[in-house]
């Protein structure tokens, strides 16, 4: 076993919680040592990527089931935009079932998994499909876990390259905490087009924002534990509404479907979601860096504050000229920090609140499916193949 690294502690671990929160805590101190694994390593990523990302003729899949899944598509968008490749996010769980709406076979392809074991059914299934139907095709494999399917599979060959992360992110806990933040911005920094300098910058600098956020999430999240909610509404623009969906899915789990959680963009909530909301709803809106989103982000808490049938409605984000949010973080000035590099940031709160409302519902954070239900490694996967 890893040893459990505490960074930023939260108050106090509840009853069958210890785990869980240590991983939540610790990922600030683990953003700093990625950034030192990553440093020590570019010269192998550099080399093993080249100019894919250049070629507008390649493809990069970011694929994962679940959560992993949802760390695709918060990166997608941020690096799609940067290369003259096609980036893409893609389930695990949509490309098993339906490869030949996804894969071409001419078409050269870099797929780009992430997972916490490395050994989910669908993980692996996903590297073995793609080179089953690419005939150009390369993989780069983001895990925690030096044991796990996806490192062994990739050991000796060449057209793979392995990225492990610290080895106290293979979170022990049922949801992955801090395995997905550092997956997150491995990808972030690998995939990144900026000079190496700056990204390793951008890591560090996210590190220290994560330890001056820790407090901030503690305290609020501590008042907001004991209001009663029954539901939990996560808003969020671009890169932030998988961010979102994420939030919503950690309360899910941690709460073992006690507390019902949705996710959507502010703009989108209006198109039927907003209908969700009653007197015991809570609606948490995480707000974006850019000013244009702001302003439709603004335009909607005003409305839900005047409609008045929220219990609450709650914003997070960076502190902007002439704007408070519940809580404001002031980022660095240099190197700037997108709304897809932030999004760990924000997901630290609803992690905590996830983790508190658990242990308020009487349940182990640890472990909320003690009968099996739901497992921390997916079981009770078929892959099937065509034919």
């Amino acid at each position: 076993m890893y040893p459990i690294q505490f960074a930023s502690p939260i108050r106090q671990a509840p009853t069958g919680g210890l785990y869980t929160t240590a991983e939540i805590a610790q990922q600030p101190a683990l953003w700093d040592e990625l950034a030192a694994l990553l440093e020590a390593e570019q010269i192998q990523l550099d080399a093993f990527l080249g100019d894919w990302l250049s070629n507008p003729q390649h493809r990069v899949i970011l694929t994962g089931a679940g959560s992993s899944g949802f760390i695709a598509e918060m990166a997608q968008d941020h690096l799609n935009a940067q290369w003259p490749a096609e980036v893409r996010a893609l389930h695990t769980t949509s490309l098993l079932t339906h490869p030949r709406l996804y894969l071409q076979a001419d078409r050269p392809t870099l797929l780009v998994s992430f997972g916490r074991s490395g050994s989910s059914p669908e993980s692996v299934a996903a590297v073995e499909v793609v080179r089953e139907h690419v005939q150009h095709a390369r993989f780069l494999d983001i895990t925690c876990n030096v044991d796990g399917e996806l490192a062994r599979m990739g050991r000796q060959r060449r057209d793979t390259c392995t990225v492990l992360m610290p080895p106290a992110s293979c979170d022990r806990g049922f949801a992955m905490t801090s395995s997905l933040s550092c997956m997150l911005l491995a990808a972030l920094t690998v995939l990144d087009a900026s000079p190496w300098t700056l990204r390793l910058q951008r890591l560090r600098s996210l590190s220290a924002l994560g330890l001056e956020a820790g407090p901030h999430w503690d305290s609020t999240v501590a008042g907001l534990t004991h209001e009663a909610f029954s539901r939990v509404i996560y808003l969020g623009s671009g890169p932030l509404e998988a961010c979102a969906r994420e939030a919503a899915l950690k309360l899910q789990e941690l709460t073992a479907g006690r507390i019902c959680a949705f996710a959507n963009t502010p703009m989108g909530f209006r198109h039927g979601p907003k209908s969700l909301v009653d007197e015991e709803t809570l609606v948490v809106v995480m707000r974006s860096t850019q000013s244009l989103a702001r302003r439709y982000e603004q335009d909607l808490i005003a409305e839900l504050r005047r409609d008045g049938v929220a219990a609450r409605v709650f914003t997070l984000g960076p502190l902007m000229s002439g704007e408070l949010d519940d809580v404001s973080l002031p980022l660095p000035a240099l190197p700037l920090l997108a709304d897809a590099w932030l999004a760990p940031v924000w997901l630290g709160f609803a992690q905590r609140l996830a983790l508190q409302r658990s242990a308020a519902q009487g349940l182990a954070p640890d472990n909320p499916f003690p009968g099996g239900t739901v497992n921390r490694v997916v079981q009770g996967v078929t892959i099937h193949r065509e034919g």
